[in-house]
């Protein structure tokens, strides 16, 4: 079986048998590919985290497919089914994107957002993550003494000594990217404006949607984390919450807004309060059951089909870090305490003016009136002019 782009679409990602072995690698004949497994038990005991090791083990896919579409045996692979399989990525159709919003063409800019919409290809950062990920493979074998001689993807020599004797007070260096890595550009997080966040609201059609939007501004929350929020989680009274942290699994506390409140009131009220330790998102349709990121982003799509936007669930935690920032209110270390941010400049990003605020002061500029103080004409000495033009 194909996807159209010369990859056979075999094997698989499973569920594993527990804790060490979160998830399992297996080939075209259902059989459980063993180099794979030892891997994933050392990325456990490395203290990756589930999301990192299932990622991981899909790049990891990509890599098995490639080989097993060439007949090559995976020690002794070469850097030729790196530039094959990264060959791969850049032309073939993401299946991901078969359901994204219809309103704006791919890879086009939304002229209501302002926004560029994701391609019909794979991301550069989904790229960068498999040779990541395929890189740590081998290293992992050749650390045993297994595997091809050479790491089939080359790394960024300019890089390794770079970041070998570095101080943490010290900018990071810049360096060149390494073999087969794309380019990643860094763009500034795009909030959603106020009138756009009111035409977005509007078309949502239940309680439980807008409480969890709601939740999302006012709280500036990860999907994962908000999803995450069981009912012992919620403290009414001090209006706030608590959620998990991505990258640290630190339960942090968040603040919620008294319209998050009353819309989650609302719809706690109308469904009940499920037991701990379950999630209080809960799926409308069908058995009783958590309510999951791909049902999320559906409700977020949806909503930009009706309206014609392009925004995504992310950008509501971009929304709520804009708004923290530009209230006067909170200093940049408190939005970074709220927001679970590591690295204070990962939240001073958010302290760049939007683009509908810079708009909006021109228009005030353009429409103010013209100054009347006079121009003062501009006199040059004679003997300057003499000097320079010649006399």
């Amino acid at each position: 079986m194909s996807d159209g782009g010369g990859l056979w679409r075999v094997g698989g990602v499973r569920q594993g048998p527990g804790v060490a072995e979160p998830f399992l690698v297996v080939g075209p004949d259902g059989v459980v590919v063993e180099v794979a497994r030892a891997w994933v038990r050392d990325l456990v005991v490395g203290d990756r985290s589930d999301r990192t090791v299932r990622a991981y083990c899909f790049a990891l896919l990509t890599w098995f497919r490639v080989l097993w579409r060439a007949n090559i045996a995976w020690d002794r692979a070469t850097e030729h089914e790196t530039a094959a399989m990264v060959g791969w990525y850049r032309s073939a159709a993401n299946p991901q994107r078969r359901r994204a919003c219809a309103a704006t063409q791919a890879g086009s800019v939304n002229l209501k957002t302002g926004k560029p919409s994701l391609g019909l290809g794979y991301a550069p950062a989904t790229i960068n993550l498999t040779l990541a990920a395929v890189h740590s493979f081998y290293a992992f074998y050749a650390y045993r003494g297994e595997g091809p001689v050479v790491n089939p993807v080359p790394a960024s020599a300019q890089r390794r000594r770079a970041l070998m004797h570095r101080s943490p007070l010290a900018e990071p260096p810049r360096f060149r990217r390494g073999p087969y890595r794309q380019k990643s550009l860094s763009t500034v997080p795009r909030s959603i404006p106020d009138h756009q966040w009111d035409e977005l609201m509007a078309v949502l059609t239940c309680d439980r949607d807008r409480a969890l939007f709601e939740a999302f501004v006012s709280t500036g929350a990860r999907a994962a984390e908000m999803l995450g929020v069981c009912s012992e989680d919620l403290d009414w009274a001090a209006q706030r919450m608590w959620v998990v942290s991505k990258g640290s699994r630190v339960r942090r506390v968040v603040p919620l807004s008294p319209v998050a409140l009353q819309w989650l009131g609302c719809y706690l009220g109308s469904v009940g309060m499920p037991a701990a330790p379950t999630s209080i998102w809960r799926a409308r349709r069908g058995e009783q059951r958590s309510l999951t990121y791909a049902a999320t982003r559906r409700v977020m799509q949806r909503a930009n089909e009706v309206i014609a936007t392009n925004w995504s669930l992310h950008d509501l935690r971009h929304t709520a870090a804009a708004r923290m920032v530009g209230s006067g209110v909170l200093t940049i270390a408190e939005v970074q305490v709220i927001l679970g941010h590591a690295d204070l400049r990962s939240t001073t990003r958010y302290t760049m003016p939007r683009v509908e605020d810079v708009c909006a002061k021109l228009q005030d500029y353009y429409r103010s009136p013209a100054s009347d103080t006079p121009r003062m004409p501009v006199e040059y000495d004679p003997a300057d002019v003499a000097v320079i033009f010649g006399g």
